[in-house]
This record gives structure tokens, C-alpha cells and sequence, in this order.
């Protein structure tokens, strides 16, 4: 038996009914005659995307859930933990470009965009934002909107965010990128996607190359009728 219910849950009881209302289809399947010896949870279990006091449900405390729910039916137990395994494992690292100060609001204007990282545009997402400089002691922050550049209304980071003063050249970085970051990256305008760096401890490798223009272009033809 195969079930999901949704992602990015954090908290427990949802999930602990609907595997309340697995076991009765069991038990009833069972009675029928069937041999149920599998169960597919999926996955769902959410990550913390900003700091807060309110920390999803650690995995020991779903996995002692399942075990009371579910533990004495006697199936093999599989679960689908992709966003709990790789969110808060990867950060997207990005350049300032330039500083814009606009009537009513101030930009940053970074070389990240929409097709690097979507997940804002597309559900209104929150990640947050660390400045990856030293700040100035006494320095007050100040709200800014972080976009991209590509020519998008929808190419937007985040709004009113408050930042050190930050000039072209400093770097930023969104953090909880490891999940549905890379996987939904795209070409959108002919920008080729970022390359991936695999971090441990002192260690660094890059594991996925950026590809250039000449790449790009070389993966279409023209057809031997035009």
C-alpha cells in the first residue's frame, strides 16, 4: 500500500492519522485474503525553513509515530524523507550586483534569478538570507527587495528583508536551497545553470560544472529540410 498526503508538514498528528487509516485498510485486506507486507508512507516531513522556535518534528519522534501506529503489523517500512535528507544540506551563494534606490523602496540586485531558484516566484517561498560579509559594528540594517536580473515581475528573492548595507560585489546567501533548488533550475533566457560544489568540513569539489554558451547552443540541430 502506497500513501501521500503532502509535503512540508510539520507537525505530526496529520500524518498519524491517515497511517491510523492505513492499518484499518490492512487489517480489512487482510481479512480479505490479501497479503499486505509493504507499506510506502511517502514523504512530507518538513525542514525549518526560518529561524524560529517552532522546529518541525524531529525524525525520531515520527519514526517512534510510526512504530506505535504501525510497528505491529510486521511490513517492511518505506518512507521518502527527500526535502528532510537535502533542504538544509545546500545554500544557493549569489553576487551583489548593483544597489538601486528607487521613491518608496531600495533594491539588490543579484546575479542569482527565477531560473537558479524558483521556489519564491513560483509559491511565494521564504528562505532566509544571510550576508556573506562582516558586519559593521553599530551599522543599522536596512529593508531591501533582493531580485534577479532577468527582465520578470516574478523574478523576485524576497521584499523588505533587512540587510547590512550591502554594495556590489558582496555576496549573499539563501539558505534551505538543497531541496527543489538544483531540480528545478532552468535555462530560462539562455542562462546557463549555476555549478554545484559539494562541501565537507575543509574539503570542496565541484560536481556539477557550469556548462558554458557553446555547450548550450551545441545540443540543437537543424533538420536536413530547412
Amino acid at each position: 500500500i502506497d500513501m501521500h498526503i503532502g509535503s512540508q508538514l510539520t507537525d505530526l498528528a496529520p500524518f498519524e492519522a491517515a497511517y491510523v487509516k492505513m492499518r484499518g485498510l490492512v487489517e480489512v485486506l487482510r481479512a480479505d485474503g490479501h497479503a499486505i507486507d509493504r507499506l510506502d508512507l511517502g514523504g512530507g516531513l518538513g525542514i525549518p525553513y526560518t529561524r524560529s522556535n517552532d522546529a518541525p518534528p524531529l525524525p525520531v519522534d515520527y519514526g517512534a509515530m510510526v512504530k506505535r501506529v504501525l510497528g505491529d503489523l510486521e511490513c517492511e517500512i518505506e518512507i521518502e524523507p527527500g526535502r528532510l535528507i537535502s533542504g538544509n544540506a545546500g545554500v544557493l551563494v549569489t553576487e551583489v550586483i548593483y544597489r538601486k534606490k528607487a521613491e518608496e523602496r531600495e533594491f539588490l540586485i543579484v546575479d542569482a534569478a527565477m531560473n537558479d531558484l524558483v521556489r519564491p516566484a513560483m509559491y511565494s517561498a521564504h528562505h532566509d538570507i544571510d550576508p556573506l560579509v562582516e558586519a559593521v559594528p553599530g551599522e543599522p540594517l536596512v529593508p531591501v527587495d533582493i531580485v534577479g536580473p532577468i527582465c520578470e515581475s516574478g523574478d523576485t528573492f524576497a521584499k523588505q528583508r533587512a540587510l547590512p548595507l550591502l554594495q556590489a560585489g558582496d555576496r549573499i546567501a539563501f539558505r534551505s536551497a538543497g531541496a527543489y533548488g538544483a531540480v528545478m533550475a532552468s535555462e530560462y533566457n539562455s542562462r546557463p545553470l549555476v555549478p554545484e560544489v559539494l562541501v565537507s568540513g575543509d574539503h570542496f569539489a565541484v560536481i556539477r560544472k557550469r556548462p558554458d554558451y557553446d555547450a548550450m547552443i551545441a545540443r540543437d540541430t537543424i533538420p536536413d529540410w530547412l
